[in-house]
Order: C-alpha cells, then structure tokens, then sequence
C-alpha cells in the first residue's frame, strides 16, 4: 500500500462528502464511480462517464444520493475504526477491511468490464467473530434531482426507473432481503467468519425485464483476470515499476472502450479552491489530454490503446470540418452545452456546479502541436499505421497556417481575453516541425519548403517576442512579463536543445517564481479576489502536472538529483491507493480538483520513465526518447 498523504481519519466528516483523496475509483473503462473510505459510493455515473450521476453526494449531502455499505455502528459515529483498504493486486478492484470490537469484515468493491449491461458490485466476506452490516441505498437520478419509483420484483430484487433524467433503467440486488422505504434501499445482516453477501446494482437499456441473476464471484474472477491481462501487457520494467502501474491502471479506466475516447477525469465540479468558484466538467475528451495518455500508453506497451484513441480522434474530427474543437464528447459529440445545477451547494460548499463545458468553442493553438507529437510519435512506432497518421497530421498542418499566429485561449483555457502565448507559438511550431519530419521521412507528401520556411518564421518570432532577455526567460504571452508553467512543458518539445542557456534560464525562472521550496508548482499567478489573466477570481491549489513537468526538465538540464527529489514529493502526494486529483492545497494539506485527473497520473508516469531513482537514473535507456532538437535562433 500506498504512505497516505494525511493521517487515517484526520479531518473525516461523517454524512457529508469526504476529503478528495479519501476516494477509491471504480471503473469499468465505461463509466466510474468513487468509494469513499467508509464505505460510501458518492458519485456513480453509467453507463458513460457522462451520464447523469445517479449518486451525487459528492457534491452536495446525503440526500443527493449514495451508497453505503458498512459496519452499522458507522452511521453517525466520529469515532468509528478508520479501515484498511487496497487494490487487489494490478486490478482496480477494491477492499475495504473494518475491524470492530466483535471481528473483522471485508467488502470487496468493483464495477464489471466488457460489454454485458455496466454493473457495480460489492462482496461483503467475514473475515474474523461476526460484524453487524448496513447497506443503505439511495439512488437520486438526475444529479441528486429526482426521487425514483422503486418497484419489487421479488424479496432480493428491486427495479429503480431513472425517469427523464436518464435512460434505460437500474436494477438493485442482493442476497438477503432487502426493504425500500420513501425511496431508499436499506438492508440489514450480520456476516460471520466464512460467510459472503453480495450486492449488485445494473443498468439496463429499457425497462421491461430484469437482467440474469448475479454471479459475483465469477464476475470478480473476470474482473480480476481483465485487469491482471491488461498489465500483463507493460513493458516497462525499471525503477518504481508498482507506482508505474497504478497510474497505468487509472489511465487505464479513463477509456472509454466503446469508442477509443480518453476523459480527463471521471468527476465534475470538484474545485480547484475550496468554496471557490473554478469548478469544472472534465468527462469529456480533450485533444491534447489525449494526445499526452495515448503517448505515453504506447511507449509503455499500449499501442492498441493509443491508436482506438486515434481513431476515435479522427472519427470526431470529421464530425466539425473547417476547424476541429479541442474536445469532444465520448462518442464524437461536438455541443457539450455547459449549465449550473442551482439545487447542488457544491463540494464545501463550492458553487456554481457545472455540468457540461463551454471550453469546447475555445480556440487553443497549442493542441495542434499536442496532437501532432503524439500521433508523430505513435506513427513512427507503428509503421503500418503511419500513412495514414501522416496524412492527418498534413491536414491539421494545413488547418493551422491560418490559426497559428492568432491570439487564443492557450493551453489553460482561460476565461478572459485572448493573448499571443509563448507555449500555444511554440506548440505550433511543434506541429509544423513534425509534419516535415514526416515528409523528409517519406510518410506523407506536402509543401516542404513552405512548412520548413514557416517553422523558422514561428522560431524566430518565439525567440524575439516570447523572450525576456533581460531576465533570461520566455513569458507567459507576447509582451507580458509574468512566467507560466506551460513554459516548462515547452521546453521539452525540441524547440531549442536542452543546454540552450534560454532553456536553463526559463526552467530556473519558473522554479523561483512558481515553485515551492518542496517542488511543487503553481500553473500561473493568479490575482485572488479580482480576476487575473485567466478571467476569474479567487485562487487554486498547485497543478500537479506542472510537477511533473518540473521534474522531467531539470533532470533533461542534468539537475538529476533534484529533479528525482521533485518527483518524489509528486508520488507522496498520492492517497493510500495510490490516487491524485488534478491539484494539492498547500496550506491544508489536501487534494483538490477534479478525480482522479489523467494529467496528474500522466505526470506521475513521465516522472518515473524519465528520471528513477538517482542510482538508477542515468542507468537504463530512456523510454521516451526526446525527438532532435530544434535548430536555436
């Protein structure tokens, strides 16, 4: 098990939503749901990640609806025994064990991969005495929205219709009688030594027949064996390979198999500052979170992965001709219309709740370049595939002539005027310099003369308008004066060779004026309570991606050393199983935004290929290799 990052039942809140990093995650690489360390599912949406939550308590109270499945004497007691919890194994099934004064029970929780109607599932086994169980059940369609009809099918099985809030219908079972009550689910038991109860909630399309009755044991057998085949398949083997392969795993669950698409985050609306307002909807594909996933899931073995997400990719694209959205929906959807639900107070009382996302219209240079790397990087390792990857990186090439020297909303999707910044110039000089690698390579056909005359131009213009001589360091947009942790991402595109003094100078720069003395990093300066560059209030956590970026650039400059420290304080970010949000609250101590966050997982697994421990780190073979570097202006 994973050193948690606070103390076992600090700051634990009976009957409300926990802290973030008290979640486990649930997935069955089509919908997820988030378990609580008491034994409390507070956030459930299927059968997509973007279904409308059928459990809300997350962001809202208990009536907004959960799951709890524990020891009875939890409800309403402070002083109830914390329990132990782990994956079983390379999986993401999860065991939650309680020991009370009477023995010690177990409740093994997973949802269901492959392609029979989503279904989560919970294992109650005593392990030791015998232990007074509760299982309370309240399904709150809609966002927390709606109380559903329940209708009896017989003593063990109950039907949950959804209603307008969502399709199909839910179906609740169990092996011991169950009793419903102005619309919650509640039963009863006591587990000794031996014995084992299970619990199965199903979404059905329709709603006219009950699915088969469970087997649990042989769907945990299925489940257990998909995700220990799933690893079976890494082919990374160095250093922290455990920390690897959890962070393999979440990425893993971030897929939605149906179709290739990879979320950002499986939740919405968890803030960025507690109380605050920075609250967002991260179940929907973005481009460049991706582009980043599928890199680095093919360099670890996953190379079927990486091209269902380039598939998907290209399938979405062509759905917007002319200019393609920076994110879609995981089926291809172009509108995500972004709305509050009034009815939620929001995580802590962070309101507004959003649901959807606006940032889909945005215009963000920057993922040209993202997505191009990746798909270059993903053509070159799959040779067959390249062809065609090329074809669509000429395309997007071509798209971006027009684009690239406009101003955006870069890469932070910011909220508030459009500006020339540094990284969205040079991310456009990064797909312009990989569309003629692959024509110099011979994959594709274009203008060569004209794109390698356009690289240098956007070179060129970088170096003179995005850089501070005087302080020896690029900024966040033309002009301007403050630093940006995107910067560091920049500078391990190739733009300028590593040991460029500007490369050195800009990794310092934003270590002295972003960093913490730990490592951590904030993405940019914010303005507290008047609206900074990004158009908003308030102020967030340090994003955790930028971290890693911190990492992989002073150990690219030789500072291994330091660069292994900062990335050992990343990995002791992380929750007892192993999991971040997308940011981490400094002066609280605690995990904020949205979970688990692709981006902070990807930073965990960049951080660990490119560095290791300092014994080790200069060792073994790189396993993403940086492509040559640009020529310097």
């Amino acid at each position: 098990m994973y050193v948690a990052a606070c103390a076992p039942g600090a700051n634990r809140r009976v009957g409300h939503a926990g802290l973030i990093e008290d979640y486990g995650l649930l997935g069955d690489q089509r919908g997820a749901a988030l378990v609580r360390l008491d034994g409390s599912i507070d956030w459930l949406c299927l059968p997509r990640f973007d279904s409308a939550a059928v459990f809300t308590r997350l962001l809202g109270t208990p009536e907004h609806g959960f799951w709890q499945l524990a020891p009875a004497l939890l409800a309403g007691d402070v002083s109830a025994p914390v329990p132990v919890r782990r994956y079983m194994g390379d999986t993401m099934v999860l065991e939650t064990e309680w020991t009370t004064e009477s023995g010690t029970v177990k409740v093994t929780d997973f949802m269901v991969p492959g392609d029979e109607a989503p279904q989560v599932v919970r294992i109650v086994t005593g392990v030791q005495g015998q232990v007074t169980m509760r299982s309370l059940l309240r399904v709150r369609p809609g966002y927390g929205h709606t109380v559903p009809h329940l209708e009896r099918a017989d003593d063990t099985r109950l039907a949950i219709d959804l209603g307008e809030d969502g399709d199909g219908r839910l179906w609740f079972e169990a092996t011991e009688p169950v009793h419903a009550e102005a619309g919650d689910i509640h039963t009863d038991f006591t587990v000794t030594e031996g014995e084992r109860i299970s619990f199965a909630l199903s979404w059905r399309e329709g709603t006219d027949s009950p699915p088969p009755q469970t087997a649990p044991d042989a769907l945990l057998k299925h489940t257990l064996n998909h995700w220990t085949k799933w690893v079976a398949r890494c082919t990374y083997t160095g250093p922290d390979r455990g920390s690897a392969v959890r962070s393999l795993l979440t990425l893993a669950a971030l897929i939605y198999s149906p179709t290739g698409a990879i979320v950002a985050a499986p939740t919405a609306s968890l803030p960025e500052e507690l109380g605050g307002v920075r609250n967002w909807d991260y179940r929907y594909a973005w481009l460049r979170d991706g582009a980043f996933i599928a890199s680095v899931l093919a360099h670890c073995g996953y190379l079927s992965e990486a091209l269902a997400w380039k598939d998907w990719l290209v399938r979405a694209c062509a759905g917007t001709p002319g200019r393609r959205q920076i994110m879609y929906g995981i089926g291809g959807e172009p509108d995500l219309p972004e709305q509050v639900l009034p009815w939620l107070p929001g995580y802590e009382g962070s309101a507004p709740v959003r649901i959807g996302n606006d940032a889909a219209g945005q215009l963000q240079i920057d993922v040209y370049g993202e997505v191009a790397d990746a798909l270059c990087e993903i053509a070159l390792s799959s040779p067959d595939e390249a062809p065609d990857i090329a074809a669509f990186i000429m395309d997007l090439v071509t798209e971006l002539e027009t684009l690239w020297d406009q101003p955006d909303m870069g890469i932070w999707e910011i909220r508030g005027p459009r500006r020339r910044f540094t990284h969205s110039a040079i991310m456009a000089w990064v797909a312009v310099d990989r569309a003629v690698r692959l024509i110099e390579l011979g994959y594709a056909t274009g203008p060569l003369e004209r794109w390698k005359a356009l690289r240098e131009k956007i070179h060129r213009e970088v170096c003179a308008k995005g850089y501070d001589a005087e302080r020896n360091t690029f900024t966040q947009y033309y002009g301007g004066s403050a630093l940006d942790a995107s910067l560091l991402h920049a500078m391990l595109s190739g733009f300028l060779p590593a040991e460029d003094r500007r490369v050195i100078g800009t990794i310092k720069a934003v270590q002295n004026d972003l960093g913490t003395t730990g490592g951590l990093v904030l993405r940019y300066p914010t303005e507290g309570e008047h609206a900074g560059v990004d158009g908003l209030a308030g102020d967030e956590g340090h994003f955790l991606i930028c971290t890693g970026w911190l990492a992989e650039s002073l150990d690219r400059i030789g500072r291994h050393e330091e660069a292994a420290a900062v990335r050992n304080r990343l990995l002791s970010l992380r929750s007892d199983v192993g999991l971040l949000a997308e940011e981490y609250d400094l002066r609280n101590g605690r995990q904020l935004g949205n979970f688990p966050q692709g981006f902070s997982h990807l930073a965990v697994l960049r951080a660990v290929l490119m560095t290791g421990p300092v014994s080790a780190s200069r060792d073994h073979v790189d396993p993403l290799p940086a492509l040559p570097a640009g020529t310097a202006s």
